[in-house]
């Protein structure tokens, strides 16, 4: 069993940035898959990048070289720093977990879930 909780949430001005963290507990000595995703009121979860096991990393078009996904493995945390900022990139941003991702962008490969951290963009 793993628990995620996010943090770093706030509101930026648009151009701005921000850097959210997920924090990971319990069976952390195993590997998992992280992903960031994002949702807002009335809308789907929408995929936003993915770290593997190995260090590598998939970005959403919408973020690409915006955003950058990182994890410090010695603090069991995950983090995403998000640049340039656009209003449509305010919503809830939420962590996940997977011991088996095949398809990145599915929420449905991660077991496990944080509640999240709101980001809010003025224009």
């Amino acid at each position: 069993q793993v628990q995620l909780v996010e943090s770093g949430g706030g509101s930026v001005q648009a151009g701005g940035s921000l850097r959210v963290s997920c924090a990971a507990s319990g069976a952390t000595n195993v590997r998992y898959t992280m992903g960031w995703f994002r949702q807002a009121p009335g809308k789907e979860r929408e995929w936003v990048a993915t770290i593997d096991i190995d260090g590598s990393t998939t970005y959403a078009d919408s973020v690409k070289g915006r955003f950058t996904i990182s994890k410090d493995n010695a603090k069991n945390t995950l983090y995403l720093q998000m640049n340039g900022l656009k209003p449509g990139d305010g919503a809830m941003y939420i962590c996940a977990a997977g011991r088996y991702v095949a398809d990145r962008p599915r929420p449905s490969e991660y077991e496990y879930w944080g509640h999240g951290t709101q980001v809010t963009v003025s224009s």
